[in-house]
């Protein structure tokens, strides 16, 4: 049985065009390969969801097919990466987002193998 929950915000602060310049200058070379890393991270979830759901056919829903939607709204200057993929709990993203650097993918295939 599932347990619906009501939503909990967190805040989460920071200079986003430093730490953006920081990302594209200091961990890629190119701007571009930002993007990429997003979207991959959102077919690493589709992925995970694939997998998780030949043993667990629930989780996958009404709708299997994976679904990567990249949006541009220029009037409030935002690039969004939406996916269906496995998604994240509470406990992932605070480790995720509380460590720089982290692949969850990364040690998803290792507890896999």
């Amino acid at each position: 049985m599932t347990t619906i929950t009501a939503p909990v915000s967190h805040a989460f602060e920071a200079d986003v065009a430093k730490l953006l310049h920081l990302m594209v200058h200091s961990v890629y070379s190119d701007k571009n390969v930002f993007l990429r890393e997003l979207v991959s991270n959102a077919a690493d979830a589709c992925e995970k969801l694939r997998y998780e759901g030949i043993a667990n056919p629930a989780l996958l829903g009404e709708d299997p097919a994976p679904r990567i939607t990249v949006t541009l709204d220029p009037d409030s200057s935002r690039l969004m990466i939406e996916d269906n993929g496995i998604g994240m709990n509470a406990a992932d993203l605070a480790d995720a987002l509380g460590t720089i650097a982290r692949s969850g993918t990364k040690s998803f295939m290792e507890r896999i193998a």
